[in-house]
């Protein structure tokens, strides 16, 4: 049996209680492309015998604390740690845990990581996870920061590409939509900048393009051909790519503003006339009315599937934070 190996980290790194080396994922840059890969291949074992792995983390603890509401993310942590034969704890929301009585997140994860072996966190607030992470004594799993990072969504992108696509190079991605609030995206585009040849079409209003450090310290900096367009069906035939997002009413202070931007694209059946026929659909989900309901049924569409994979990819990586064992290896 052989254990998930480390390769360079240049992301956040502690000592355990027990003085042994304990690692976080706080944004997608925090694991190497090869420990990408590592996961990636991992994740595609476990989707071909589940069985296989199905007592690697027996014993094992997953806290899911969740200070705003999500159905995919924490259902996904749930389904990866139960499928490898863990347990789960947690709470939903911020409501129904000691943080309305205004304990702070650094309190709640050193008391958290008493009972669990691993804790994934969601919350409002960016830096939030960065900030439990310092303090906890378990490894931190970022589930997303309000409009910061989402690295497990990234991670889930990433395999649906390399699992679709065969590859994570040599790809014309279009992003269309909320680009401005829109965490997902911004974690993929720091996730992808990495691998050869990739190449950007940002599609939005002007009130929702891409946010500076975005544009100037990660794609301008790095040197990414990009591009910034409002029309989504011009840029349908060049995409290799379509990422959907939706406009998130929670992101707004301005429910005006809400409402006058939230139908701005929707992806139906006549656009997707336009796209090649090997192009595919992604959405990190929920979806609203941004892609119609008569696209599900196009084999370009890769949604749901996409959240399939998030269960595998999760599953991997917690049994790499956890240096669980690859069994038969």
């Amino acid at each position: 049996m052989r254990k998930i190996s480390f390769f360079n980290y240049t992301g956040a790194k502690r000592t355990d209680s027990r003085g042994r080396n304990m690692r976080h994922l706080l944004r997608p840059t925090d694991f190497t492309t090869e420990e990408i890969e590592e996961l990636i291949c991992i994740a595609e074992e476990i989707e071909e015998n589940p069985e296989k792995f199905a007592h690697v983390a027996d014993g094992k603890k997953l806290a899911t604390c969740f200070y705003e509401p999500s159905t995919r993310t924490r259902l996904s942590f749930e389904s990866a740690m139960l499928g490898l034969g863990g347990s789960v704890l947690g709470f939903a929301s911020a409501d129904s845990s000691s943080a309305a009585k205004g304990e702070s997140v650094a309190d709640t994860v050193r008391t958290v990581g008493c009972y669990a072996d691993i804790i994934a966190m969601r919350h409002p607030k960016e830096g939030a996870p960065m900030a439990a992470a310092d303090k906890s004594p378990v490894p931190i799993i970022n589930a997303g920061d309000g409009g910061h990072q989402h690295p497990t969504q990234t991670l889930t992108d990433l395999l649906t590409i390399h699992s679709e696509k065969g590859r994570l190079s040599d790809l014309t991605i279009g992003l269309c939509g909320d680009l401005k609030f829109g965490r997902t995206v911004h974690s993929l585009i720091s996730a992808l900048i990495r691998y050869e040849n990739i190449r950007f079409v940002l599609i939005s209003p002007d009130e929702l393009r891409i946010p500076d450090f975005v544009r100037n310290d990660v794609l301008q900096q790095n040197h990414i051909p990009f591009e910034e367009v409002d029309d989504l069906e011009a840029a349908m035939p060049k995409l290799d790519i379509l990422y959907m997002t939706r406009v998130q009413k929670e992101r707004f202070f301005n429910e005006a503003d809400y409402i006058r931007l939230k139908d701005r694209y929707i992806l139906d059946k006549f656009k997707m006339k336009l796209a090649p026929e090997d192009m595919i659909v992604m959405h990190p989900l929920p979806r609203v009315n941004e892609i119609a309901v008569e696209v599900d049924d196009d084999p370009r569409a890769m949604y749901f599937r996409q959240a399939q994979y998030g269960v595998y990819i999760r599953q991997a990586l917690i049994m790499k934070l956890l240096e669980l064992e690859v069994p038969g290896c």
